[in-house]
């Protein structure tokens, strides 16, 4: 059992010795900040990072708040670093999710506290991390193994929140091509660390006294720093000449914005489907007067149709008219009965629906609810999805002529495999459905409209795949194999985007790698802190 007492911590941390060289220190007397200060900067470190996700995107703050994490944990005990880490979480997941709210505001409390408590348990390994020689490299690999966690548990993962997605259209996205996700999150938080490292040796050694290891780590986050950038100097997946385009487009039809009574939703349903069909048809009059160009591929976003357009022959009319009319395939985002399914149907002119892909990875308490008898009882969380999804087992492609699509909906965008599956299946673009309006009713909150649009930007570096975005309300977007926009939409309107892309069929090297990457990470952070705990037990034993 590993004891720690407040002012004399067995553990001890790493330090830089005089030669600039990372050491174990063999005790501490206290500490770097007293807990009175610790947990308000760890308030603020958690803040900080929320704000270096969408919507603010303040994207430096990614590295600022893993080393004011580091600061804060610094010398601390083992319960000491659990609050610390539960105020961090506290104040980074309200914040992050707080467009839960526009669901039940129960559901927000609830998925925030509970993100919270994992990280704040994560926290409590982080410390014990702190212990080693070579901490930077540790700590940074604490947080690819954290967001691994969250990734899968509980109820197959909730990944909001990594620090890779606060990388959009910055020179350290490159990284995603090469390992992936995790690989960008490990060069975001080793610069982060090492920063630490800097403010650490200052605060420890003093400035005055000794400058020579500030030095030394500062010359260290410097370099830092600039191999996390290198991908932007590197011909990562260039766009070969003479590679084979398509014409997209992505239909935004907008949605009423106040939620409709039990009684009105089959006619607000129906308002939805009207909206994208007026906004196609609306595109074919552009085209058919030749002030655009005729798209080789139409999206629709997520529950664009919520009425089953296999069973009911208005809708399916409805939108058989604006294929006829616009002449292309469109992907429409279906609700399915009998099971109830959330599928992208591809819908062909003069043939109707064609082929489909069903979502695979469903929403806790959004498309099923986990525990349903029990909860039920306590709650009134199973009425907002009386019937749960029933989910989908396999990647598609769907062909459309030259266009190969590879469709994710909504939240699946936010998970490393599945989006790979569908490349390694063969698709040559990738489509995300999405229908943010479930989320983003009230006020101006666009919070998980830009947060997953950053997602989907850092698939396209990932995979080297134009991303189409198709979303009920906003934000729509075509996106670059670079990961930087071609058009996009605002929010709560109508709009019709379309551009060129290129259908590229190449591997990247985290494609190729798939999750080896992330679980060398994990592993080598397990062992380091299996060192670290073995180390601080034989301190512990020589104390007594």
């Amino acid at each position: 059992m590993i004891t720690e007492q407040a002012g004399a911590e067995p553990g001890g941390t790493g330090v830089t010795a005089p030669g600039g060289r990372l050491t174990t220190a063999r005790a501490m007397t206290r500490p770097l900040l007293r807990l009175r200060v610790a947990l308000p900067a760890g308030l603020a470190g958690g803040l900080l990072l929320a704000a270096a996700s969408a919507p603010a995107g303040v994207w430096p703050l990614a590295v600022v708040s893993p080393a004011l994490l580091v600061v804060t944990l610094y010398g601390r005990s083992l319960r000491g670093a659990f609050t610390v880490g539960f105020a961090f979480g506290l104040a980074f997941f309200f914040p992050l999710l707080a467009w839960v709210i526009n669901l039940a505001w129960f559901a927000w409390v609830a998925l925030a506290i509970a993100s919270a408590l994992i990280f704040a348990v994560f926290t409590i390994a982080q410390r014990l991390l702190l212990n080693l020689r070579w901490w930077p490299l540790a700590v940074a690999g604490w947080w690819v193994a954290a967001e691994a966690f969250r990734d899968r548990w509980p109820w197959g993962g909730f990944p909001w929140g990594r620090l890779a997605m606060t990388q959009a259209g910055l020179p350290t996205q490159g990284w995603a091509a090469i390992g992936g996700a995790p690989a960008l999150s490990f060069a975001v938080a080793l610069t982060g660390t090492t920063l630490a490292w800097v403010l650490v040796s200052a605060l420890t050694e003093g400035l005055a006294v000794r400058r020579r290891p500030v030095a030394v780590a500062a010359v260290a986050f410097a370099a830092t720093a600039g191999v996390s950038c290198l991908p932007a100097a590197l011909p990562l997946d260039a766009v070969p000449a003479g590679a084979k385009t398509a014409v997209v487009a992505a239909i935004q039809g907008n949605v009423p914005r106040v939620r409709s009574s039990l009684a009105n939703q089959l006619n607000s349903d129906w308002v939805v489907t009207v909206n994208h069909a007026t906004a196609t048809e609306k595109l074919a009059r552009a085209v058919a007067a030749g002030q655009r160009p005729a798209p080789d591929l139409v999206v629709w976003p997520e529950n664009s149709t919520d009425i089953d357009p296999t069973l009911d022959l208005t809708v399916y009319n409805e939108i058989a008219s604006a294929a006829a009319t616009i002449g292309h395939p469109i992907l429409v985002g279906a609700v399915l009965q009998d099971p109830e399914r959330n599928a992208g149907l591809l819908w062909l002119p003069g043939k109707g629906p064609t082929a489909m892909y069903v979502k695979r990875r469903l929403v806790p308490f959004g498309e099923y609810v986990p525990f349903r008898s029990l909860i039920s009882k306590i709650t009134s969380l199973t009425q907002l999805q009386p019937v749960p999804f029933t989910p989908g087992h396999k990647a598609v492609v769907l062909d459309v002529g030259q266009v190969r699509v590879g469709d994710v909906i909504c939240y699946e965008i936010a998970f490393d495999d599945l989006v790979r599956s569908q490349v390694q299946a063969g698709a040559n673009l990738l489509t995300m459905q999405s229908n943010d309006a479930t989320f983003e009713r009230v006020g101006p909150i666009t919070a998980e409209s830009g947060q997953q649009l950053a997602m989907a930007r850092i698939r396209a570096v990932e995979f080297d795949r134009a991303v189409v975005v198709a979303s009920t309300t906003g934000y729509s977007a075509i996106i670059a194999p670079d990961g930087h926009l071609i058009t996009s939409s605002g929010t709560w309107q109508q709009a019709e985007l379309e551009a060129r892309v290129p259908l590229l069929t190449s591997a990247t090297l985290a494609e190729r790698a798939g999750d080896w990457p992330e679980w060398a990470i994990v592993a080598a952070t397990a062992l380091a802190l299996g060192l670290a705990v073995a180390q601080a037990r034989q301190r512990g034993r020589q104390s007594q």
